[in-house]
């Protein structure tokens, strides 16, 4: 194998491993009440917007993230979705 191949396989498994170590666990829950504008995982629970990456404002009520229980827990959200 040259110098060539290996600096690619390298790389690439580098990526690989980036990719895994972003996706959500199996421990994360919806996090309700912590999301950043712009970084909402999906549609609003109160209605006001549909889509991921569409909260207007930080720390709404009705926008989640995903996060585990206890991290959800130290940074003040709450797991179960507020009423409309």
């Amino acid at each position: 194998m040259t110098k060539t191949h290996l600096l690619l396989s390298a790389a690439v498994a580098g990526l690989f491993t980036a990719g895994v170590a972003m996706t959500a666990s199996a421990d994360d829950v919806k996090c309700y009440g912590i999301a950043k504008a712009g970084q909402n995982a999906c549609a609003s629970a109160t209605g006001s917007h549909s889509c991921k990456g569409q909260a207007k404002t930080d720390n709404d009520a009705g926008d989640f993230t995903l996060a585990s229980t206890d991290d959800c827990a130290k940074q003040g959200g709450k797991t179960a979705a507020p009423s409309k």
